[in-house]
């Protein structure tokens, strides 16, 4: 019979409704219970595209015996860590102060207070891999949680303690475009020269670290060829096996130096982040030649990932048919069936399809473009081959929306409008944007974080609202309408009221205290997405320069001074927060451009003004005499057009350039 979590909207959740555990989902009845028979609690978390999250319930979730042992001894809760990832941050900090080693699936055994005391990831079913089985982790836990009570109460009392201590940092300072400088060294110290990237296997994309890099050549900082490195791992991920060379779009990451090999899972934040990071290093560059990866990832995007009602769904599973990466891969066989042997041969030449094999000596391959080889050469075969791989099944793809991972698309798709000239990506973040102010706000409680198709749930957490602030302000400047800008003004002040403290002078990712918790969770250092609190100081910098209003400015700088200790030594662990800080140190540009409403010539300067502006740059387009309520006045000081022609002036803190009439003149002022 289905557990508890048969009725459950996550899909992770319903993955495991026919476990023999006796699941809970996260809520009061199973806490309480805990207390009532004085058991520990196992809180065990993963995400629907996991793979070894389903090896791991597969090997063991399923076994009756051992359910039957986690049942009789354990209340045990399932959590969705991309629904509620308040409550993986705070054991996974904890998994990582016992073993210095996280990632999922999560499994921590907690006292029925919530207070952890032991925990790992990923158990074998038995004794292997140098750790224990699984069935005997259970019976170790419960056997010291009944024999040895004060052992355990003293480690969770020790280990909550450290998860909630806050570090002692030196005297507060606001760190500013030195750290990107450190940064960028730090970086390009780590390049693999040959294969692209930074650092060795397993390598993950992080396009944090490749934005930071980005602004950095913005402001024209030096960056030790850390931009060279950053062009060049953006056209071998395009090239390798990480990208899917047939559907579009990023694989999570590779598990390989070459870029290969890849864990098939594809997530939407990866994919809406790197089509930013694509179109702003064409914008740096002014090299178009991977327009294609863009147009592909797009193309993914709409084809796989958009519900009809308006959503993007959140990621697509790596396994199918029980097997990973299986829907991906080719055999020669595969390959000349559909294409013929003449043309099949010449494509498996071009694509590293080998008798051999790539992939776990399976004898099929993980396609990569050989270098050398033109896109459009094998562009009637990669149809060919992805009409014929839509006849195999389908990896699943988890449905919901979630606010943040959606905002990175839509600001992607607005960058990647912008820089590559293409209007209907543009009028995609715009309706992308439309339902995130619509379906994911509810009522009088503001934003949510999961839209499940048919209702929202889960308050929106700190990235959530920053990554959307964040997204608008993308979306204005690529499209210059004014609603965007007064409702990331809103998001932005929410973030000043809800999320932050005062007393600690710090941003937490949830808002207030929630009673569920063992601790309120703080920002963590960033990862394969931007911690909460860098993206919330950015949007605040950003905002706060546009509108002139003090109170965003005001939280940015404490926040800055807070961390500007951790920026200064260690900006690789707040890349985003790093960024921010030289954008803040340096100003934000804006442009402002004078003229009236549809004339031509004022969207040829505008385009020219986002050509020459940084990403996190502004671009205001106003009618003559307007003057808006979210605009800061000193903007407007002196901005009077000398002749009936629309003017533009581009200003990067109180620098501004001469007013320009000609696209061709208009120039950026020289950094202050």
């Amino acid at each position: 019979m289905p557990n508890r979590l048969e009725h459950e909207s996550s899909l992770y959740l319903r993955q495991h409704r026919d476990n023999p555990v006796d699941w809970y989902p996260w809520c009061d009845e199973a806490w309480e219970r805990a207390r009532a028979e004085d058991r520990p609690v196992l809180v065990s978390i993963g995400y629907s595209s996991c793979h070894w999250c389903h090896v791991m319930e597969h090997e063991s979730f399923e076994d009756p015996e051992v359910a039957r042992l986690m049942n009789e001894h354990l209340v045990c809760i399932k959590v969705d860590r991309e629904e509620r990832p308040d409550v993986d941050q705070i054991y996974m900090e904890a998994v990582l102060r016992l073993s210095g080693q996280g990632g999922w699936p999560l499994n921590m055994f907690c006292r029925p207070d919530g207070r952890p005391f032991h925990g790992g990831t990923y158990f074998p079913p038995d004794r292997r891999f140098g750790r224990p089985g699984w069935g005997e982790v259970v019976l170790a836990v419960v056997r010291a949680y009944r024999e040895q009570g004060d052992e355990v109460e003293d480690m969770a009392s020790r280990l909550t303690r450290a998860i909630a201590a806050r570090p002692e940092l030196p005297d507060e300072q606001v760190a500013g475009r030195d750290a990107l400088v450190t940064l960028c060294r730090k970086l390009q110290q780590t390049a693999d020269a040959r294969h692209g990237g930074f650092g060795a296997a397993p390598k993950f994309p992080t396009p944090t670290n490749l934005e930071a890099i980005l602004t950095a050549r913005g402001m024209g900082l030096p960056d030790g060829g850390a931009f060279d490195q950053v062009v060049f791992t953006l056209e071998c991920m395009a090239r390798g096996g990480i990208y899917d060379q047939l559907g579009g779009g990023f694989h999570r990451y590779s598990t390989d130096e070459r870029w290969l090999v890849p864990h098939f899972e594809k997530m939407l934040y990866d994919n809406g982040q790197l089509l930013r990071v694509y179109a702003n290093a064409r914008r740096a560059s002014g090299d178009d030649g991977l327009r294609w990866a863009v147009e592909e990832t797009v193309g993914w995007l709409e084809r796989e990932m958009l519900a009809p009602d308006g959503a993007l769904r959140a990621s697509q599973d790596a396994d199918s048919e029980g097997e990973e990466g299986r829907f991906f891969v080719w055999s020669p066989a595969e390959v000349e069936a559909v294409l013929g042997p003449e043309r099949g041969r010449a494509f498996e030449k071009a694509y590293g399809v080998t008798a051999a094999g790539t992939f776990e000596d399976s004898g099929r391959n993980v396609l990569a473009q050989a270098t050398g080889v033109p896109r459009e050469a094998f562009a009637a075969e990669r149809t060919k081959l992805l009409a014929a791989r839509g006849e195999r099944v389908p990896p699943e793809t988890d449905g919901k929306c979630i606010a943040a991972w959606q905002a990175y698309a839509i600001g992607g798709l607005a960058a990647a409008g912008s820089a590559f000239d293409v209007p209907a990506w543009i009028e995609r973040a715009r309706e992308l944007a439309d339902f995130a102010l619509t379906r994911l706000s509810d009522g009088g409680r503001g934003l949510m974080r999961i839209w499940d198709g048919q209702r929202t749930r889960v308050p929106a957490f700190l990235d959530d609202h920053a990554a959307l602030a964040n997204a608008l302000c993308d979306l204005h400047r690529a499209s210059p309408e004014p609603r965007w800008i007064e409702a990331a003004l809103e998001l932005a002040g929410t973030i000043g009221r809800e999320f932050w403290d005062p007393a600690a002078r710090d941003l937490f990712f949830s808002a207030g205290e929630d009673s569920s918790l063992v601790i309120r969770p703080s920002s963590d250092s960033d990862g394969a997405t931007p911690a909460g609190a860098g993206l919330a100081v950015l949007a605040l910098v950003r905002l706060g320069a546009l509108s002139g209003r003090t109170d965003l400015r005001e939280v940015a700088t404490a926040a800055l001074e807070t961390h500007g200790p951790v920026l200064a030594r260690a900006p690789l662990h707040l890349p985003t927060m790093t960024r921010a800080a030289a954008l803040h140190d340096a100003g934000i540009g804006v442009a402002v451009v004078i003229g009236p409403a549809g004339d031509s010539r004022v969207e040829a300067l505008a385009r020219r003004a986002r050509a020459l502006l940084g990403a996190d740059d502004h671009v205001v387009t106003l009618a003559p005499g307007e003057r808006p309520g979210w605009l800061d006045p000193a903007w407007l000081e002196g901005r009077v057009p000398g002749t009936d022609a629309p003017t533009a002036w581009l200003c990067r803190g109180s620098v501004c350039s001469l007013p320009a009439t000609d696209p061709a003149g208009l120039e950026l002022p020289p950094a202050a």
